[in-house]
Order: structure tokens, then sequence, then C-alpha cells
């Protein structure tokens, strides 16, 4: 326990919850981390796709990421007022199910399901990909940095949400600081030299031109990939009930510092972009480098604050999966609360959090990274599709929630307008982001939604049969109460027999002692058991136990045993038959290799294949 405690914390009481909530300082890297990284790939997933045109693609990437700043100062505001009007945490889930209905709910649940574990994918990879534009030598081990990142930011999430925050601002604010440093330097650079600097050291020449101007398509493809910057938006609605009271107010100031210091990012290195005339490398090419390691080679060259910048901009991208971490557990909480998800998630551990939330996210990304081998831009086409779809269904719950507000709400035509526009926007950039990146992997996230919400579907049923089954809407009923038929699997006479037989004796008067005697034995059990079995119990006036030994011709020990049990319940209706299992319970977990489990497979087959009227009871001899 002392080891346990020092990695993952001392448990924490309910009571000191409150001690838990935290402020917007630490507000900002947990729930906005991974906004403010999607600067360091935002701008770069949309360059990408304008390689083919070349030196001239760069002139294009400012024009894409003012509309997509436009568009993410409508989602800003739209998202204020959710927070406002649900102060208690209102993520898409929540608004789309109180305000559109189950479904609208379930679409949202899937969509942003899908999102975090995107989110924190796309992060860690992100992260390796700056450490590995800096130090080339270890590309060859990308997947395995990856999974390194997600497996240390899963023990630093299981330590509570105020030690993470305490963990990330340090990272956070490095990021930050030389992110902004470079803006302003290079836009300083900028002016100096009359909008046409020179890097500081030579570029990579951009990849020749094999297109003469930029199609619609091609427009559409680059503005989809660049939308990736929007992702993580949502997070601090989600959180909201982490925060000190006033929890809306702190939330809202959080929301409205990460939006600042986005939009001053990412038309930064956009504007940087055009004037150094940086384009994009291919990411399978060799020597490749991040479109932000040559942005800093440009206006800084490869000296200190060149690794100091690249080495806080892999802290941050890595630990910006944490904004995954931080709300993933909060949605499938909601999602569980509604029966739509196993009840485990509702849970709690013992740094009060909803840690099974946290073993999923771990799982599934993993799975991932794995499947993708932790490359950013073969993730990037699946991005973005569930955070837009969850960002629509949110802004239009928001409209509905408006129109149904009680008495003359003052500002309620604001509000719509807000939160209307919100919807109309984000609505038809779902619309342009599925339709550019469908045949990219986006098919993906597409067939992902609707097998999300079948399952989810199959959960609520499943739920909805066990209460049906088993809810008490009768008293209790104490006629025709009778012993149960009591069997007791006895492969020899031991101190384990012994223990399960004399609480047999207790339970009832009918007891059945069933041995399978394989024709490998030299006896069974009959040597002892008129002597040592029989003999003590008629001396206390007990009936005597039964004794049934089935002989195996091919030395099955477990089938024999069902046939006889399935048989005694059926010749006995309206008699419950109690299976009692001696078993042998080892002090080490690596001892049960050195013992067969013949009862843990016995037990099993009782519980799939048994109904109401066996009772299984285990009788454990501790060693």
């Amino acid at each position: 326990m002392a080891i346990q405690d020092k990695i993952f914390g001392k448990p924490l009481a309910t009571s000191e919850e409150r001690a838990e909530q935290i402020g917007v300082g630490a507000g900002i890297p947990i729930f906005g981390l991974d906004a403010l990284t999607s600067a360091a790939y935002g701008p770069e997933a949309a360059l990408a796709l304008l390689i083919p045109l070349g030196i001239i693609g760069t002139q294009y990437l400012l024009p894409i990421i003012t509309a997509i700043l436009i568009l993410l100062v409508i989602v800003y505001f739209s998202y204020r007022q959710t927070i406002a009007a649900y102060p208690t945490g209102g993520g898409s889930y929540t608004v789309a199910t109180e305000n559109l209905g189950e479904k609208a709910g379930l679409l949202a649940a899937a969509a942003l399901m899908i999102d975090y574990i995107l989110t924190a994918a796309v992060g860690i990879s992100a992260g390796v990909t700056a450490m590995t534009s800096a130090l080339p030598k270890f590309q060859p081990h990308t997947l395995a940095l990856c999974l390194l990142i997600l497996a240390i930011l899963a023990v630093v999430n299981m330590r509570g949400v105020k030690d993470t925050g305490t963990a990330f601002v340090v990272p956070t604010f490095l990021f930050i600081g030389t992110l902004l440093t470079l803006v302003a330097v290079g836009v300083y650079k900028t002016f100096a030299a009359g909008g046409h600097p020179h890097p500081v050291d030579p570029m990579p020449p951009p990849l020749p031109q094999t297109v003469q101007f930029l199609g619609l398509w091609m427009l559409m493809k680059a503005f989809s990939s660049g939308c990736a910057a929007m992702t993580g938006v949502e997070a601090v609605s989600n959180g909201v009930m982490a925060f000190r009271e006033p929890r809306a107010k702190n939330a809202q100031r959080a929301l409205t510092v990460i939006i600042a210091i986005l939009i001053v990012l990412l038309y930064g290195t956009a504007w940087l972009t055009k004037h150094y005339q940086i384009t994009a490398m291919d990411p399978d090419a060799r020597g490749y480098q991040s479109l932000l390691s040559l942005l800093v080679t440009a206006v800084f060259g490869r000296g200190w604050f060149y690794f100091l910048t690249m080495g806080s901009v892999l802290m941050a991208l890595a630990l910006s999966a944490n904004t995954a971490f931080a709300d993933f557990p909060r949605l499938t909480r909601a999602i569980a609360l509604h029966d739509y998800l196993p009840h485990v998630f509702v849970l709690r551990g013992r740094r009060l959090l909803f840690s099974h939330g946290i073993y999923a996210l771990t799982g599934f990304t993993a799975v991932i990274l794995i499947l993708f081998k932790g490359v950013t831009d073969r993730l990037i086409p699946l991005y973005a599709i569930g955070a837009f779809l969850a960002f629509t269904l949110s802004q239009a719950g928001m409209v509905v929630h408006w129109k149904n507000e009680a008495g003359d709400h003052k500002g309620r035509a604001w509000h719509i307008l807000v939160n209307g526009t919100g919807a109309v926007a984000t609505g038809a950039t779902t619309i342009v982001v599925l339709a550019s990146k469908f045949r990219s992997g986006a098919w993906v996230t597409a067939l992902l939604v609707p097998t999300l919400i079948l399952l989810m579907y199959s959960v609520k049923k499943h739920y909805t049969r066990v209460r049906l089954e088993t809810r008490d809407c009768e008293r209790l009923k104490v006629s025709n109460l009778e012993q149960p038929i009591v069997v007791i699997p006895m492969a020899g006479w031991n101190r384990i027999s012994e223990k399960a037989l004399r609480f047999g004796l207790l339970l009832s008067q009918e007891i059945k002692v069933v041995h399978v005697h394989s024709e490998d034995e030299a006896h069974g059990i009959d040597k002892d058991w008129e002597d040592k079995i029989v003999a003590p119990i008629r001396e206390a006036g007990l009936p005597d136990p039964e004794l049934v030994t089935i002989p195996s011709t091919f030395r099955f020990i477990i089938s024999p045993l069902m046939d006889y049990i399935l048989r005694l319940e059926t010749e006995n209706p309206g008699r419950k038959v109690a299976v009692l299992l001696p078993e042998l319970v080892v002090r080490h977990w690596w001892e049960n290799l050195l013992h067969n489990q013949r009862v843990q497979l016995l037990k099993i087959l009782l519980l799939v294949k048994g109904n109401q009227r066996i009772v299984v009871v285990n009788i454990p001899w501790y060693l």
C-alpha cells in the first residue's frame, strides 16, 4: 500500500472533495491544453494539404486560419452561454439529451467519446513528432515513445484533479511563453526586414508545384484539416464542476483565457509561415520536420531557444491528452447514469476520480496509437468530426433551451441568435469536414458513431431487463419454505471437504456427496465413508448423507458433475439445489498456477447453465 500511495497518492475521503476543486490557473492546463497545443499542429494540418501548390500554398494559409478563427470565436460565445445555463456541467451529451431528446444525446455521446480518444492519441503522437523533429534518431521509436507517455499520463491522472493541475502548470506556461516569444520576435523581425525576413538557418527546399491553382475541393480539405485546431474547446463546459465557487464564472474566465491565447498563437503562426515562406514537409520523408520546428529554426536558428521551445512543445503536446483524461471519465459517468454504459463508470476511486473512465480511455488510446503507429498525420483525418458534431448538437440544444426558458427571460433573443449562429456554423463545418475527409479515413468515424450508439442501446436494454426482473413489487414471501437439496462435490476426504460437509449439515437434512471416480484412481472416498464421515453423523443423531459415486471412463470431472446437478434440479421441481464448492485459497496469486482450477470452471458453468433454483456457495479454505 505504501508504494501504491506514493505512485497514485493517498486515498481521499468524500469530505475532501472541496479541497480537490481548482481555480482558473489550474483550469487552463487541465481543460485547455488540448485547445492551446492545437496551434502546434492545426496550421500544419492545413498547410500539408497545400503541398501540391508549392511555395504558393503559403499565401492561402492565412485566409484559411482566419476563417477557422471566426468559427472559433462563434463557438466561444456559444459555450460561454452554455456554461452559464448549465453550471453543474453542460457538455454536449447533457445539453442534447435534455433539449433534443435521447437519440440526439446518444449521437453527441458517441461523437464525444470518439473525439476524446482521438484527442489523447493525436496529442501524444504530435508531441512525439515534435521530439523526433528535433532528434531524428528517435524516429524509429515513435510508437514506443507514444505508449510510454500514455502510461505516464494515466498514472499522473490517477492522482486526482488537483495534483494533475499542479504537475501541468509549468509545462503549459512554458509552452505558451516560448510560442508567444516566437510570434513576438518573428513579427518584429518581419517588420524590421520590410515584410521579407530571412531565415536564420536555411530552410528545406519546397516540394515542386504539381497543381496550378487552388480548387474548391483542395480548399475544403485544407480547411477541414485546419479545423483540428478547434478540438478541445468544449472541455471547460464539461468540467465546470471541477472549479471552485463561483463555478460558472471561474469556468468562463478559464475559457476566455484559453481562447484568447489560442487566437494569438494560431494567427501568429500562420502569419509568420506566410512571411517566412515556409512549406510543410512530407511526413513520410527522411529528415521530416514539423512546421513549428521549421518556424523556430527560421526565427531563432538551432540554438538553445530552439531546443527549449521544441522541448516545451513536446511536453505540452504529450500532456494535452490530459484534456481527454479530465473529461472522458466525466462524460462516461453522465452516460452511465442514464444506463447507456456499464454502471462501473459511475463509481469513484480512491482519489475521488471516476477511475474506470481513465482505464477505458488509456486502453482505447493505446489501441489507436498501435493501429496508426503513432503518426499524427494518419490520425488527423479521423479527427475533428466528432468534435464538430458535438458542437452542433450542443448549440442546437441550447437554442431549444432558451426557447423553453420559463418567464420573460432577459436577453433570450440574443442568446438564441448566438447559439443558433454557432449551430449553423459548426453544422456546415461538420458537413465540409465529413465530405472532404471521408475517403481519407473519416469514414471510420462515420462508421464508429452508429456502432457505439447501437452498443449503448444494448447496454440500456440489458439494464431495463434487469430492473424489470428484479424490482421488488410484493411483500416478502414466507410460505412454502423448504430446505434445499445440498450437493457437495468431493474429490477426497480432507480438512477442506470436512469444512464443506459441516456447513452442509447446517443447511439441510438432505445432502448428496458426489464423487466422480476415474479408473486411474485406486479408490474413491468410500474407504473413509463409514468410519470417518457417516459414523460421527449418526452419533450426533443427524440423517445420513447420500454418497453418489459417478464413474468416469474418460477421466472427465466437470461434465459428469454438471449433468448430475442439472438432472437433480429437473427431478425435483420446486426445490432449490445448493451446490457447496470446497475451494483452496492460496496466499499469493502465482500459487494458483500450482493447483487445478476445476472449482472455478464448475462455478462459471453453474452460473451460465443454471437457473433461479440452483444456488452456488463457495466454501473457502485459506492457507
